[in-house]
Parts: structure tokens; sequence; C-alpha cells
């Protein structure tokens, strides 16, 4: 697997776009989800390679780019969190997958080593809730016998900013824990009992690794580049799994794309499953004041269906299977212009 610094993804965005002063009408601007960021960037600088056109992407999160969407400040926001479909409607928008991947608890507790702490899901929520304080702690230690575990605050670490990387984490935790439903629920953003906060998966995975005795929660590529042990989680057969494109490709196995794109990916049963699964999306609007720029945008993400699999696998997320990328291009041609034609022609 080749091995690509989170640092060098952030110089990729740069150079691709925040850098860059002056847009040519087929450059294209996006903003939104940080869950992607890694594998947005390679795909925008081997675009900009091939084709010469500057694909500007901000990472500042799911609810930043869905304001920005809904406000046409940008070509296409990005979210992790899916919209329903009453919601696409009212907004006048639609959405697409691009790459399923996957949520993984990060730690940084010494003589604690990747895969070898093991959680449920009800565990960790309620080392999220406070419910659970210390490394030590009966409830842990009863899922990890022979580890050892020190007597030591837990450090929680999560996201400050509005978040798709939070709605997943969130959302499994209300379908896992009956008492994180209720006091907390799921969202974007919501009210943490307790923790410190990182704005992104970078500032995430940043805060973990400076903070000793903490856990976080990232995209599973920001564990990986950056070398930080995670935990196995037990999914929904009672099995404790890794993280790896096997086992988000196995949670989105049962997912019906033909129906809807509200696809919500986790906790999906079987044995090979990882329980913390989710799809990232593109959200544009259906009638586009500036048609050149929607074409574009999907000149790009039609380019990175065709070439952007070995990339996507690289950084262990899972490529859109071909039959739903030809579901998603026949959605493309409700994209229109003012005169009702579908941009891209």
């Amino acid at each position: 697997m080749k091995s690509i610094p989170i640092r060098r993804f952030a110089a990729a965005l740069a150079l691709v776009g925040g850098a860059v002063t002056t847009v040519s009408a087929q450059d294209v601007t996006g903003a939104g989800a940080t869950f992607p960021a890694p594998l947005y960037a390679r795909w925008a600088a081997d675009y900009n390679k091939a084709t010469g056109i500057r694909i500007n992407y901000q990472s500042v999160g799911s609810g930043a780019g869905l304001r920005q969407i809904r406000g046409k400040t940008v070509d296409f926001g990005a979210s992790d969190m899916p919209l329903t479909d009453e919601e696409l409607a009212k907004d006048g928008l639609t959405q697409f997958p691009t790459a399923i991947g996957g949520v993984v608890p990060v730690l940084n507790v010494a003589g604690i080593q990747t895969r070898q702490l093991r959680l449920t899901g009800p565990v960790l929520a309620d080392i999220y809730l406070g419910k659970i304080g210390k490394w030590n702690d009966p409830a842990i230690a009863g899922l990890n016998p022979g580890v050892k575990l020190p007597d030591a605050p837990i450090a929680v670490v999560r996201r400050a900013d509005g978040s798709g990387t939070t709605f997943i984490f969130t959302n499994y935790l209300s379908k896992v824990s009956p008492d994180w439903k209720s006091k907390v629920g799921e969202g974007t953003a919501v009210n943490w009992p307790t923790g410190a906060g990182g704005k992104g998966n970078e500032g995430v995975s940043a805060f973990v690794q400076r903070l000793p005795n903490s856990i976080g929660y990232v995209e599973y590529a920001y564990a990986k580049q950056n070398k930080m042990p995670y935990a196995l989680m037990q999914n929904a057969a009672g099995a404790f799994v890794a993280p790896d494109d096997a086992s988000f490709k196995a949670a989105a196995a049962g997912a019906d794309w033909s129906k809807t794109f509200f696809q919500i990916l986790t906790n999906q049963p079987g044995k090979d499953s990882w329980p913390i699964t989710g799809a990232t999306f593109i959200m544009m609007h259906l009638k586009q004041d500036k048609p050149a720029q929607a074409a574009a945008s999907l000149r790009f993400f039609d380019w990175a269906f065709k070439n952007g699999d070995k990339v996507a696998d690289e950084l262990d997320y899972v490529p859109m299977p071909d039959s739903v990328k030809a579901t998603i291009r026949q959605q493309w041609a409700k994209i229109v212009d003012a005169a009702g034609g579908p941009v891209l022609r």
C-alpha cells in the first residue's frame, strides 16, 4: 500500500486550488467534507496533470460544505451526511456518492499498539458520554484480557466543527447505545458531553497524537497515513473486525443505490462488516446559474470515476461499483441550465 503523508494532501490541495488567484472558466470550486479530502486531493492533482484544469477543493467540514452549496458560493458541496430525498427537493439539490470509507477510533496510549485494543459500540458510547473515565475501567478490561491498561484518565477528543465524520460516528453510537441516542443523538454537530475539540480530521489526528491517553475518531486514511494506533470494533454480527477496504466493502454490500442515494452504512449485518462505515457525497443544484462550471465539475468526477479507482484503493477508500457509477451518470442528466437542457452534453 502506498504511503502518502497527510501533510502532502494539504499541500496538494493548495497547489491545485488554494494558491491560485486567477480562475479560468473551466476551473472548479468545491468545499466540504474532510473525510474524502485525501482522495479528492489526489484526484485533483492527477486531473490537473491530465487536463490543466484546477480543482479548488476546500476541506472545511460537511456542515460548511452544505452551507456553501446552499448559498451557491461553490460549484459543488461535499458531505458525508447524505440528505434525504425530501431535503434535496426542498433545496433544489441532487447528490451522488463518490467513495466509501470508514471512521475509526484512534488511540495514544503508551504500550497499546494498533489492533491490540478491542471495543464494543456501547463501551465506545460510554467513553464519549463520560461514563467510562479511565483506561483500566472494568468495561474495557473485560474486553481486553492480557492487555496492560493504564490507571489513567481517558482524554476524549472529538470534532469541533460541523462534520460528516461526526454524523457517521454519532449515527453509529445512536444505533448501539440507547443512552447515547436519548442524551446526545446524531448529526454533523452535537452537544458533546465531554472531550476537547479538533477542527477537521486533520485537527483530531494532530490532537490525539500529542495528547497522552487520548482517544479520537477519524477517517481511516488519516489514521493509516499518520501511523496512528486504532482499535478493533465489535460489529453487529458480534465479530471483532479491523478497518480496511474489505470490511468497508462488506458493510456496503447491502446498499441498494438504484432506489435512492440516501444510504446509511453504519452497523450493517455481516461478520466481516466494519460497523462505522459511510459513503461520502457530492451535492449540486439541479438548476444551474453557471452551467459551464457545473459541466466542468461533472467532467472532473466522470474522469475520477474512470481513472481514479486505483488511487482510491491506495488510500483505502472503496470505489463505487461500475453499476452505481452508471446510475450516477444517468442522474447527471437532471442537472440543467436555465433553458432546461442538461449541462453535460
